[in-house]
């Protein structure tokens, strides 16, 4: 590979980082607004079956990425944006716990009760995200590096939804059993959401499908990459 190339796959890596951390951090910062993203009335456990938390809407994007990340660039740059990933998010953390504590002035359109209100659970809420995202992130890019030696690099489908299937189920359910621990979130919704969060994963999963095989084919063109082959030493 030429240096031009090597500095091209650098950036692209780069953009792709900074993508992944700025759907962590945001799905962890707006994850207390749910809504209702099917038109048919389905009850289950007291919850409608699709009330989701806006919080989920860029979240299955980070997922995508590692895939795009370990397939292009092997397992060890996927484990690397999925650990600044980690920081990013504790430092976010970090931010919104000093900026709580600040009092507001008289003058501030967002008063303290309110910046309380949307950003208050954000602490626990980013704990048990963590958790969680530890747990799926790396069962993610290890299921995923299983299937891709098993098939010799084939089957780019089979890998991308059985490693996305595996991680999404164990995100869900930690995070889910951990805000309700942290009451966050009361237990009698628990089922409901578990269910709701899992169905809509999945879903997304299926559908991000062909745009991974878009974008893994783009990058073979570009970098005269073979199936099964990754851009090493960037």
């Amino acid at each position: 590979m030429t240096e031009k190339l090597k500095n091209q796959a650098q950036l692209i890596y780069l953009i792709l980082a900074a993508l992944f951390i700025a759907s962590l951090v945001t799905s962890n910062l707006i994850f207390q607004k749910f809504f209702y993203w099917y038109p048919f009335n389905i009850e289950i456990f007291d919850v409608k079956l699709f009330e989701i938390s806006v919080g989920l809407l860029p979240y299955p994007i980070t997922f995508l990425i590692t895939d795009i990340l370990s397939e292009i660039y092997g397992k060890k740059k996927a484990n690397q944006v999925v650990i600044a990933g980690i920081f990013a998010s504790f430092f976010s953390l970090g931010i919104i716990y000093v900026s709580k504590n600040v009092p507001a002035t008289s003058w501030s359109t967002i008063d303290n009760t309110t910046f309380i209100n949307v950003f208050g659970a954000a602490p626990l809420a980013v704990l048990a995200s963590m958790l969680a995202y530890l747990a799926a992130q790396f069962i993610d890019i290890r299921v995923y590096h299983f299937w891709k030696n098993f098939t010799k690099g084939k089957h780019l489908w089979l890998r991308n939804n059985f490693s996305t299937f595996t991680s999404q189920i164990v995100d869900t359910l930690t995070v889910l059993v951990l805000l309700c621990y942290f009451g966050i979130i009361q237990w009698n919704l628990f089922w409901g959401l578990l269910i709701s969060g899992v169905l809509f994963k999945m879903m997304i999963a299926a559908i991000d499908t062909p745009i991974l095989y878009l974008i893994v084919f783009l990058f073979r063109k570009k970098f005269n990459l073979k199936v099964g082959e990754e851009i090493r030493n960037i």
